[in-house]
């Protein structure tokens, strides 16, 4: 298992948002749970571009910071569910603010993001 190299710095609500959302599906993991989709099969055909090792260990760092409750019901094959917590919950309103800046300024982060891809221009 990976283990840290180096401690976070804790001094900045900055740092230790970046800490506990850092990972490229986490914001959107968070948002398809808030929106019904629990189990990881249904999560996967949300985010085809991640692979299910990934999500499986994103799942389980937020599992880790409180913001996601995994529940695993007793049934042949196992049926796995994940949840927000109340914790957890208290993103979204974040997270919508986030996904509604991007939609205000696509035109402009496309043009700043497409500029490290020279061969598409």
């Amino acid at each position: 298992m990976y283990e840290k190299k180096t401690f976070p710095n804790l001094n900045c609500g900055l740092d230790l948002v970046g800490e506990v959302l850092y990972g490229k599906w986490k914001m959107r993991l968070l948002w398809f749970i808030n929106e019904g989709y629990l189990r990881p099969s249904e999560l996967q055909r949300k985010i085809p571009d991640a692979s299910r090792r990934v999500i499986n260990i994103q799942l389980k760092e937020l599992e880790e910071h409180e913001l996601v409750i995994r529940t695993i019901y007793p049934v042949m094959p196992p049926k796995v569910e994940y949840s927000l917590t109340a914790f957890g919950k208290t993103l979204i309103p974040v997270i919508a603010a986030i996904g509604n800046w991007g939609d205000e300024y696509q035109d402009s982060l496309k043009r700043v993001i497409l500029k490290g891809y020279p061969q598409l221009s």
